[in-house]
């Protein structure tokens, strides 16, 4: 519980200007979260505040290394990141999300936490496919590579390649050649 609270920021002492927060992402920082998509990283974040009496703009800036697991060959590899994020959060009756990024708070508010949005944006960074930088090259190759333009990667059964789609010599089925005189 003492790990999360780093990442409390104090309203009550900020004055109507900006504030600047750095933090340090590492291991810890991730087995903060009960999750299996980001293994560790060493990644700093950047935090901008820019308080005014009615709104809070939070500039978030993360750069550095994830580790993660390829979908491939289940290696762990480190992914480079940089990401940058707006969160607004304004005051009203009672503590709501809006939007993904825009938050409503109670006057009374005394902290923000915000390891949860540090987490969210790290995640929202990572790849759907999530593949080691060896297999990212070759994929590079075989895209450049013109004579693999047709070479067939995956397959779901046999492939007749003789067969066409207007199939005109077998036999048709009366009602399908009813519609072919429609043209």
């Amino acid at each position: 519980m003492k790990e999360i609270k780093k990442y409390d920021i104090n309203l009550v002492k900020l004055g109507n200007k900006s504030h600047v927060y750095e933090f340090d992402l590492d291991n810890r920082f991730f087995e903060l979260f009960d999750q299996e998509l980001i293994q560790g990283g060493n990644l700093k974040a950047d935090v901008t505040l820019d308080k005014s009496e009615l709104l809070l703009q939070f500039n978030f800036h993360i750069k550095g290394n994830v580790t993660l697991n390829c979908d491939r060959s289940l290696e762990d590899f480190d992914y480079p990141m940089d990401v940058y994020q707006t969160l607004l959060v304004r005051y009203g009756q009672e503590d709501l999300e809006l939007d993904v990024n825009v938050l409503q708070i109670v006057p009374e508010t005394q902290y923000i936490n915000v390891a949860q949005h540090l987490y969210d944006y790290i995640g929202l960074a990572v790849p759907m496919k999530k593949l080691h930088p060896r297999f990212v090259e070759e994929d590079k190759e075989l895209e450049e590579d013109p004579e693999a333009e047709g070479l067939l990667i995956y397959s779901t059964g046999p492939v007749d390649e003789d067969e066409d789609d207007d199939d005109e010599d077998g036999p048709v089925d009366p009602r399908f050649a009813a519609l072919k005189n429609l043209k």
